[in-house]
């Protein structure tokens, strides 16, 4: 529309609305704020630490202690319950606070005209219609088309992730192909003016604002369980099957094959129940995630939620934006494209470290006049400043458009002095920069003359439109005429350029003083007058440049399985050169989608994109959300990079949310999981590793309390076969010592373990697999658990043995029954000693990774040892747990068991080894 229809679609005039106008507005639409939703309650978030499945379990275990006849270990295991309880609810207490930070954003007061006169009001008073004003460090408080402004930029950076100032104009727009923030005639609230001043009429206010949808869209979604929580709770249910199904067929056996009394039979089930019960399984996910999280803030990465580190560790798909996460977001000089040759600049973002160099000779500006002269005219033309680094900004800040501001880094680079540059050739006249002209020019008086001239317009701008304005060009400090020739050659090289994703500026110059056609009064410069018969000098050709990890941590992704997916508010092509540059697209023609083209995208058609390589460029911030949802539907566990306002629906959205926490704005590093301290995509692989790891360390810990479990149960079935000519080898309580005793640090322990070699070889787990596979269950009862319950009837029969002799009758009381239930006792303690070293590694040898660096392993195994010493010669604990002194050859023989233990595992997993090489070895064989 032109700004009159505007003013006619808004019922508004250029004089402003009246206060009359205003207030009936408002009484119609409302204040301009964000709304809030109100959230769960605190005393319901609280409660729900505490009803987990698990929890219940626990609460249930506990109460099961006290019937048998064991209240010191009900109140233990619910202590557990309480402890767990509490921390997670601290910890789950730094909730999302999206919607204040989104509040902070928006600016308190606003400049309007109203009744004629111009006005500042609350920005909560602004209503659709109002005549807004705007200017050079303003966050804008709603919606709005310009209706007229002066060389006006905006930084769009908290909606689009793009942090280059976007150039506005109030003219008509008549291409419908562009996406809302591609439209150069509309400002949007929360966004901030970086140059210049405008006016606009509001259009839209609080949550019909582009910033109040993201608000909107970022409070409406509900929080959903974390993968690992899911896991859990299966976990839970599947335990409680086993257990209550081992306690009911003990109860029968008990009962019928034992004949024992109902309430003994009852009192025994119970307690085989309670054995099967990880008590310790909540605690150790709790340890376990985080030790993770301690070790991943080491390298840059802060959890918010423990929970979302093994959510990182399943993650199939990364969803990345570009600018800042992938690429260094600083601007850089890489060539300088003068007539007579190509330089390189070397050196990266906006630190002056680097040099010049020609035909790989480093140069200065010393050596070449037009390189001098090119590199001086763009810095002398642009507005932008580089602040060195200071207490609060520990790197070099930009103050302006980075794209101006790289220009005199590269000055720096070639050895230029651009403090004395500047005020040595002060500006007298500066023609702005406009979408129209697509240049900007200056007027400088020179120190130095340039060709005899003292006053000089320098140009830069875009190569076709900058190219059009000259007539000559300047070779080896030699002017000549500008031929077609050398028009090719100059568009053939800013196409080569472009083709790489690279931006490309073209400087010219034209001396004024000898020029009778240039007015005398500078206030009589306009573009017409001055932008002709210019000089041409060169191409500054910029990129901002890849991180140097980046591509590392690509290739570790892709090793892992895990695909990456580039989202980003930047250009197809300079997005696709990225990709390509870093290695997350590998095939010569990727699809690139645009904002627009998504748009037109049934789901189903999306789904279908996204099996392939692909790429999303200039997208909207409900459109990333829906890219996100899509990948979720498809099965995949996404991951969400960002940085800006328009991040934080997909951040949310997201399993995993990952913010940026130098660059990153407060609503993205609120509604994020997890936040980069460095801003770097290689420390989102390293918590990946994390990740992975916690899930292993879990599935460890299970194996290790399984072992045992299989070894406990054993004995009781001994009895139960025999019906009852084999006394009881192993009582109740000492089963409840072991579960809640000599195990609970081992455990412990297994949950603390550093990551595995070769754990980012293997493909991310699958979506929606089981803590508790089968391959779990047979490791845990039929191998570690069976060599356990073996050295332990073992361990039985030789105290009978002993005392007996092998052919005289079993003991079944007194004090020789009570030293054969202690051997049983510690054969399964010393034996769970050996498959606690052994639970370490899933295939590596034990001793390739460190026998005893597991330092809480070690405390748990020097526990175990003890406590079971004091169980066994403390008179009180030996009338509790039906224990016995032992003689030395009983220690003999203990001592020996986790040594078979761990030899004989050593051995299975050297021969696992050997079967992966050699399979490895046919399957590169098959290939060649």
């Amino acid at each position: 529309m032109t700004p009159g229809e505007v003013f006619d679609r808004v019922d508004s005039k250029p004089q402003g609305l009246t206060s009359a106008e205003a207030a009936k507005r408002q009484e119609k639409y409302g204040k301009n704020q964000i709304e809030t939703k109100e959230g769960e309650p605190i005393w319901l978030k609280f409660i729900k630490n505490f009803v987990s499945t698990m929890a219940i379990l626990l609460w249930f275990g506990g109460a099961v202690a006290f019937f048998s006849g064991t209240p010191q270990l009900g109140i233990a295991i619910w202590l557990v319950n309480v402890i767990n309880g509490l921390f997670s609810f601290f910890q789950e207490s730094k909730a999302s606070k999206a919607t204040d930070a989104l509040k902070k954003m928006l600016p308190t007061y606003s400049r309007v005209i109203r009744d004629g006169t111009e006005q500042q009001i609350n920005a909560v008073d602004l209503v659709p219609g109002d005549i807004m004003l705007v200017e050079e460090g303003d966050k804008i408080s709603a919606d709005a088309r310009l209706l007229e402004m002066t060389d006006l930029q905006v930084n769009q950076s908290a909606l689009t992730g793009e942090s280059n100032p976007v150039r506005k104009s109030p003219d008509q727009i008549v291409d419908h192909d562009l996406s809302r923030f591609e439209l150069k005639n509309m400002i949007f609230a929360g966004t901030t003016v970086s140059s210049g001043n405008g006016k606009a009429v509001v259009s839209a206010i609080a949550m019909q604002t582009e910033f109040g949808k993201i608000a909107d869209l970022t409070q409406g979604m509900k929080e959903e369980k974390s993968p690992l929580e899911k896991e859990l709770d299966k976990l839970t249910k599947q335990i409680s099957f086993i257990a209550i199904g081992i306690g009911l067929a003990f109860f029968a056996g008990a009962l019928f094959f034992v004949q024992q009394p109902i309430a003994q039979a009852f009192i025994f089930s119970l307690g085989m129940i309670v054995a099967f019960i990880p008590e310790g399984l909540l605690p150790t996910v709790t340890l376990s995630l985080a030790m993770a999280v301690q070790r991943m803030a080491k390298e840059h990465a802060l959890m918010k939620s423990l929970n979302s580190v093994e959510t990182l560790g399943s993650t199939s798909v990364i969803c990345s934006d570009k600018t800042g996460t992938l690429t260094q977001n600083e601007m850089t000089v890489n060539h300088v494209w003068l007539p007579g040759g190509e330089y390189l600049v070397n050196g990266q973002g906006y630190s002056p470290d680097g040099d010049v160099t020609l035909n790989g000779k480093t140069v200065t500006f010393r050596d070449s006049s037009d390189l001098e002269l090119t590199l001086s005219g763009a810095t002398l033309c642009s507005n932008a400043r580089i602040l060195p680094p200071d207490d609060k900004h520990p790197r070099y800040t930009v103050l302006g458009d980075p794209t101006e501001a790289c220009l005199g880094v590269a000055a720096e680079k070639a050895k230029i002095d651009i403090k004395q540059l500047l005020q040595d050739n002060p500006r007298l006249r500066e023609l702005p920069f406009d979408s129209n002209r697509k240049r900007m020019t200056t007027v400088n008086s020179l120190q130095r003359p340039i060709d005899g001239n003292k006053r000089i317009a320098f140009v830069k701008g875009a190569p076709k439109e900058t190219s059009e304005l000259c007539t000559t060009i300047r070779e080896n400090g030699k002017i000549r005429p500008l031929t077609d020739d050398d028009r090719q050659k100059i568009m053939a090289a800013n196409d080569q350029y472009a083709r790489n994703g690279l931006r490309v500026l073209a400087v010219a110059y034209r001396p004024l003083d000898h020029d009778d056609s240039i007015p005398k009064s500078m206030t009589k410069y306009t573009p017409e007058i001055i932008e002709k018969d210019m000089v041409f000098l060169g191409l500054v050709v910029m990129a901002d440049p890849p991180r140097v990890e980046v591509a590392a941590a690509v290739e570790k992704c892709y090793e892992a399985n895990i695909r990456i997916i580039m989202i980003t508010g930047d250009y197809g092509l300079t997005a696709e050169s990225i990709a390509k540059r870093i290695g997350i697209v590998r095939g010569d023609h990727p699809r690139v989608v645009t904002g627009f083209e998504l748009g037109k995208m049934s789901d189903d058609d999306l789904k279908t994109a996204l099996k392939d390589e692909i790429i999303f460029a200039r997208v909207a911030p409900e459109q990333k959300y829906r890219v996100v949802t899509n990948l979720q539907e498809m099965g995949k566990v996404v991951a969400v990079t960002g940085d800006g306002v328009n991040d934080a629906p997909a951040l949310k959205k997201a399993d995993i949310g990952v913010a940026m926490g130098i660059t990153g704005t407060d609503v993205a590093k609120e509604a994020a999981d997890m936040i980069l301290t460095d801003d770097n995509f290689a420390s989102i692989v390293h918590a990946v590793e994390e990740g992975r790891a916690v899930f292993d360390n879990i599935r460890k810990f299970l194996t290790y309390i399984f072992n045992s479990n299989m070894a406990e149960a054993v004995p009781s079935a001994f009895f139960l076969f025999s019906r009852g000519l084999i006394a009881l080898p192993l009582t109740v309580m000492q089963i409840l010592s072991i579960d809640l005793g000599t195990d609970m640090l081992p455990a412990l322990g297994l949950g603390t373990e550093l990551p595995e070699p070769g754990i980012m070889q293997r493909p991310p787990r699958k979506h929606g697999e089981s803590l508790l596979t089968r391959g779990i269950v047979v490791k845990a009862f039929f191998w570690y658990g069976a060599l356990e319950a073996i050295l332990a009837m073992i361990a039985y029969f030789y105290a009978n043995w002993n005392h007996t002799g092998f052919m005289g009758p079993l003991a079944s009381s007194g004090m020789i029954y009570k030293q054969a239930t202690t051997m049983t006792l510690g054969a399964i303690i010393f034996s769970q000693i050996g498959n606690a070293l052994n639970g370490r590694t899933n295939r590596e040898s034990v001793f390739k990774v460190g026998l005893f660096k597991n330092k809480l392993v070690n405390i748990g195994i020097i526990f175990e040892i003890c406590l079971f010493a004091v169980l066994s010669y403390t008179p009180f604990l030996q009338g509790l747990f039906h224990t016995a002194p032992l003689a030395p050859t009983d220690w003999i023989f203990l001592i020996c068991c986790p040594f078979i233990i761990v030899g004989i595992e050593e051995a299975r997993k050297a021969w696992l080894r050997h079967r992966d090489n050699r399979s490895k070895g046919t399957l590169e064989g098959e290939k060649v």
